[in-house]
């Protein structure tokens, strides 16, 4: 049976307490990058606002952005780009007794009754992930023709070498649509494809190799010698990897800089916010995100993604959104930070990615 979406139930505006409810307060910005008092903080679920009687929906949402009204529709903004003047919805209610409702049911999913006292109702090393997997091969061959399915990484794929070759064959096979990461992943998966190690580790034995540990560097600097990744690529001839695979099908690739970054090369992004407006831009349209082994880069993305997306034609539909890493803690971290959709796999991505890859892409 193929794969179906849950459908989306919208709010019942028709019941005594909508029908009655107050229109949405809006107040002006006192100045540019500040919102008035008593502003309203997005949640990563649908919510709409009532506006000269109508409930208007905001159709791309963010996790602790603000609500303006702008040319009659609900534009969802990051405070730094609140302008002096700008209407910004107001109030700290959220069941339509200020005229906004947030309706986190939307989408009605299963919900299995439990004892009050239960074991192992956590999601822990411990936990049985067989559904979660067959699920998540359903869901992507979905999304493969229906939808977008952005891929947030840390380095840890880098340093093995069935890890790389396994997310490459699923760029291939059409099953990433963007890749979110930072300088490590690049650089070492650049360094795998050039020099046959990560680190300075065999990337298939992890031996170490002599005077390795300059590899990264050599990596970094003969990039920035030819000036951009695919340029690097083209003159050294490198024939593998997850840059490679990338640029080969035209999946995009954004490189978010930290502090701690070493050359950095040259695509990584230096300025905080000018990497959040580029995975932004590729997050506000992916329908599945998949996060793995990378806290922060995870956080950042789930801050970023709503539970739904509203399509071209109107219709709502869920977000899908993993963490996958080996430490519980920075799965479950996730919904501590609000996140409260994200389903959790706690294991070793590059087994994760080499299981998925095995499944997907047939011989």
């Amino acid at each position: 049976m193929p794969f179906q979406l849950r459908p989306y139930f919208p709010p019942v505006f028709s019941t005594p307490a909508l029908e009655n409810a107050p229109d949405a307060v809006f107040r002006p910005a006192p100045r540019d990058g500040v919102a008035p008092e008593n502003f309203h903080a997005m949640s990563i679920f649908p919510e709409y606002f009532k506006i000269a009687g109508q409930w208007h929906l905001a159709r791309e949402s963010r996790m602790d952005c603000v609500a303006v009204w702008d040319r009659g529709r609900i534009d969802v903004r990051e405070f730094r780009r609140l302008r002096q003047g700008d209407l910004v919805a107001v109030g700290r209610t959220e069941q339509g007794e200020e005229g906004i409702l947030v309706h986190p049911d939307g989408f009605r999913e299963r919900r299995v009754a439990r004892d009050v006292f239960a074991f192992r109702q956590g999601r822990s090393r411990e936990t049985a992930f067989s559904r979660d997997y067959d699920e998540l091969y359903e869901l992507l061959r979905h999304e493969r023709d229906h939808g977008k399915v952005v891929w947030v990484m840390g380095p840890a794929f880098a340093f093995d070498h069935d890890a790389r070759n396994a997310f490459s064959r699923l760029i291939a096979g059409g099953f990433v649509h963007a890749v979110l990461a930072g300088n490590a992943l690049a650089t070492h998966d650049l360094e795998a494809a050039y020099l046959n190690t990560a680190l300075g580790q065999n990337i298939y034995t992890q031996e170490s190799q002599p005077n390795g540990h300059y590899n990264h560097l050599d990596t970094i600097n003969r990039v920035r010698l030819h000036g951009s990744i695919p340029a690097f690529l083209k003159a050294e001839q490198i024939e593998n990897g997850i840059l490679h695979t990338c640029e080969r099908h035209g999946v995009p690739y954004i490189l978010a800089g930290s502090i701690r970054d070493d050359g950095p090369l040259p695509p990584v992004l230096a300025d905080v916010y000018a990497a959040q407006d580029a995975m932004r831009a590729e997050i506000r349209s992916a329908t599945t995100v998949i996060c793995m082994a990378t806290a922060l880069h995870t956080i950042a993305a789930g801050n970023m993604t709503p539970s739904y997306r509203v399509l071209a034609d109107g219709t709502v539909r869920q977000v899908y959104f993993y963490c996958v890493d080996i430490s519980e803690f920075a799965v479950n971290k996730l919904s501590d930070r609000g996140s409260l959709s994200a389903r959790g796999i706690v294991t070793n991505v590059q087994d994760f990615i080499v299981h998925l890859s095995k499944e997907l892409i047939q011989p």
